[in-house]
């Protein structure tokens, strides 16, 4: 029988992947300083809000996208987090999903922070934009975000939204 993994037992999952995003992230900025003290990187990497975006989806947004994705669709069917809490995600019966659904669920999962990357790329370069747009950004960032933890406490089966809209599930593996 399926046991759903409720929002502790999912949130407790995030936090420690959010440990390994951490540790690759320290590697980044690690890197990032050398190249800068070496080469001056940073002025050619972040030069303009474009470049800038590119570059940070190249170097964070990707990676950690491809860690959950790939991750999730594995025979675990689980990140290190998930794994260290015994979750997996599987469809509706339990059996392993596909990379690709692996994928749109966790590009619809990561929706919130990307918006909210663009904002604060956006701030940082663009001086002259009107707050009222940057404030109606972040009302929606944290509108998804609001909607995806009460799906996850009103869903019978712990869904957020993504999972709903990839029908998926999170579920106690063991």
């Amino acid at each position: 029988m399926k046991t759903y993994a409720g929002f502790w037992k999912r949130a407790g999952a995030f936090a420690l992947d959010y440990l390994v995003i951490l540790g690759y992230l320290l590697g980044i900025a690690l890197l990032a300083l050398l190249a800068n003290a070496i080469f001056g990187a940073n002025e050619w990497l972040f030069g303009d809000r474009i470049r800038a975006q590119f570059v940070a989806f190249l170097i964070v947004t990707l990676p950690v996208t491809l860690y959950f994705a790939i991750s999730e669709s594995s025979a675990s069917q689980a990140t290190w987090g998930k794994r260290r809490l015994k979750l997996k995600v599987a469809d509706r019966n339990g059996n392993q999903i596909g990379v690709w659904r692996s994928l749109a669920r966790t590009l619809l999962k990561f929706i919130p922070w990307e918006l909210s990357h663009t904002l604060i790329w956006q701030i940082y370069f663009s001086t002259q934009i009107e707050s009222i747009w940057i404030n109606y950004g972040f009302t929606l960032v944290y509108l998804l975000i609001g909607l995806n933890i009460a799906s996850l406490l009103l869903t019978k089966s712990h869904q957020t939204l993504y999972d709903l809209l990839t029908n998926t599930y999170v579920i106690h593996s063991g």
